[in-house]
Formats: C-alpha cells, sequence, structure tokens
C-alpha cells in the first residue's frame, strides 16, 4: 500500500461506549455508540476524520483558499473552516438560505473562524454558485482547493476507510453499524473500509435526506473511485451498499417528534447528546427499527455519533426540542 497523505489533528482514537440503561429501555440489542462527536477539531464531529486527507491534498497542491458548501448550520463548514484557519488558509463557504440577522451556533463559529460566506437562496443553486465562487477565486490568483458538500470525494472518504480499522483495533464485536447518511462520503467510507480491513459485520446508513437509490449509486462510486488509493481500484455495487430512507420523508433539517424523542431518549438515559439534524435522525431510525425487531436482541449495533451538537442551539431548533414528552 502506498503512503497516503494525512495530517494528523483528530483526537482519534475515538471512545466507544456502551450505552446500557438505553439498551434496557428499548429491550433490544446491546447498544454501543462511537463518539466522533469528540474528533476535537471545533467542538469535534465526522468531517474532521475526513478533512485531515482533504487538507494534506490541499496543501500539496499550494492551495491558499478553500472552498465549500452546505446549509446554514452545515456541521461540514464549521469543521473545514476551523481546518484552514488552523493551517492558514482562507475559507469561502457558499451557504444555502437567508442571511439571518444575526448569527448563531454553527454559522457564529463559521464567522469566529474567519470563513466568508457566500449565500445562495435556493438549495438547487448551491453547487453552481460553488463552482462560480471557485473559478472566480481561481482568475483572481485565491489558488482555491474545491472542497464538495459534506467533504464526500474519493480523498474525503478515506477518513472513514481508516475509521474502520481504528474500530477493528479497539476490540469490539459489532453486528452492525449504524449511523446518518447524506453526502455519502462517511457511508463510503466504512463500506470501503469494511472491505479493506475485512469486518464481518452490517454498514448500514439511514438517509437524512437522500432516496435509497441515490445512496447506492453514490456510495458504490465513491467508495470505488476511493479504493485507488489503496493500491487497486475496487468495483464496489449497489448491492454492497446498505441504506434506508424510511425516516427522511419529512425534509432535511425539519424536527419531528422521532428525532426530538430520540435526542431526548439519548439524553435522559445516557447523558449523551446528538444533534437535531443527523444523529437525531440516524438514532430515530435505529430506534424504530429495534421496536420493529429488526435486530437479534443476542446481536450488538455500533452507532456512531458523528456530531453536530451545536446545532442544538440553533435558533431553529432550540423552542422546538422540549415540546414533546
Amino acid at each position: 500500500m502506498t503512503t497516503i497523505p494525512r495530517l494528523r489533528f483528530a483526537h482519534l482514537p475515538t471512545a466507544i461506549e456502551e450505552l446500557p440503561r438505553l439498551s434496557a429501555h428499548l429491550g433490544g440489542p446491546r447498544i454501543f455508540v462511537k463518539r466522533d462527536d469528540q474528533t476535537g477539531l471545533a467542538l469535534g464531529g465526522n468531517k474532521t476524520r475526513k478533512l485531515e486527507f482533504l487538507l494534506a491534498e490541499a496543501q500539496a497542491l499550494g492551495a491558499k483558499t478553500l472552498v465549500t458548501a452546505g446549509a446554514a448550520q452545515s456541521n461540514h463548514c464549521r469543521q473545514a473552516a476551523a481546518a484552514a484557519a488552523k493551517y492558514g488558509l482562507d475559507c469561502v463557504l457558499v451557504l444555502n438560505g437567508e442571511a439571518p440577522d444575526s448569527a448563531s451556533s454553527n454559522l457564529l463559529l463559521d464567522l469566529l473562524f474567519g470563513a466568508r460566506i457566500v449565500w445562495v437562496a435556493d438549495r438547487a443553486d448551491r453547487e453552481r454558485v460553488q463552482n462560480q465562487t471557485f473559478e472566480a477565486l481561481k482568475a483572481g490568483g485565491a489558488d482555491p482547493y474545491f472542497v464538495p458538500y459534506g467533504g464526500s470525494s474519493p480523498t474525503g472518504v478515506l477518513g472513514y476507510a481508516f475509521a474502520v480499522e481504528e474500530f477493528m483495533e479497539q476490540g469490539l464485536q459489532a453486528e452492525w453499524m449504524v449511523f446518518g447518511t447524506s453526502s455519502g462520503g462517511t457511508h463510503a467510507g466504512l463500506t470501503l473500509g469494511k472491505r479493506i480491513f475485512g469486518y464481518r459485520g452490517k454498514v448500514l446508513g439511514i438517509s437524512i435526506d437522500e432516496s435509497e437509490d441515490w445512496l447506492k449509486d453514490r456510495v458504490s462510486s465513491l467508495a470505488s473511485d476511493a479504493s485507488r488509493s489503496f493500491g487497486g481500484r475496487i468495483d464496489f455495487s449497489r448491492d454492497d451498499v446498505l441504506a434506508t430512507a424510511a425516516y427522511c420523508g419529512s425534509g432535511y433539517g425539519v424536527l419531528t417528534d422521532a428525532e426530538r424523542e430520540a435526542v431526548g431518549l439519548f439524553a435522559r438515559f445516557e447523558g449523551l447528546l446528538l444533534d437535531p439534524v443527523y444523529t437525531g435522525r440516524a438514532a430515530a431510525g435505529l430506534i424504530d427499527m429495534i421496536r420493529k425487531g429488526q435486530f437479534a436482541k443476542n446481536e450488538t449495533v455500533l452507532f456512531w455519533n458523528t456530531g453536530g451538537q451545536p446545532a442544538l442551539f440553533a435558533e431553529k431548533y432550540q423552542s422546538h426540542m422540549l415540546s414533546s414528552s
């Protein structure tokens, strides 16, 4: 295997914790959590693993500016802005939504890290505007490095391929890995890592906002492209990707009773905070599947807490979080 460029700034390995009280309450499998909310950079989260590889590539290309995109409360953008600040790069974030009168939560942190914000009203236009912003920066001599939504490029995927190796070295025998999936990078990394490092369990992504068909196409393609870094391409098929879109019908970032209950249960039974958009929705799906008996009681499930807790303090979610018991 060739040496893969990587900057090591994440706090790794992240801990694995058992959730005995929640497991007993739900009456299903043993639940453990991988604490990727504690990766260190800018209050942590899963994007930090990806950024170790993305920043290394940016440095190798002589980049001076990171350009990426997301929602107004993007956890990915928060961590990207922090990584840029840490390594002396400028950062431009293309965020969909309306510029608020005051910044809170992730957006406040973006600004503290010195990021410049480009607002785009319609999410459907975000990629186009990011491309335009990148080209304008390039023409102006800013030497930009393009980071796709979620850090989900073949380079970013490597973060979660190696996360599987880390997990296996920690010794937990788990029949399932369960996590939230959206842009596909974390999902592709875990799928690739399963193959490369010999994990024998199932890797299940619970969609936050995308269809199952889209995820199967996207994740298999990303995992195939990223596999080249390990010495030879592996062709992943749609059948290699396990995903469900049963819990995202309400739309991206829409807080329902299911997310509220999941965040509340993790908090009250384990003192563990989840974010309302990603881990909250994934946990709601996990809880529903447990109640439906989709996991055997003698099985072990590892839930990846991919971070995002700052979103709990966003004005959009604050007033609704405690409105359901």
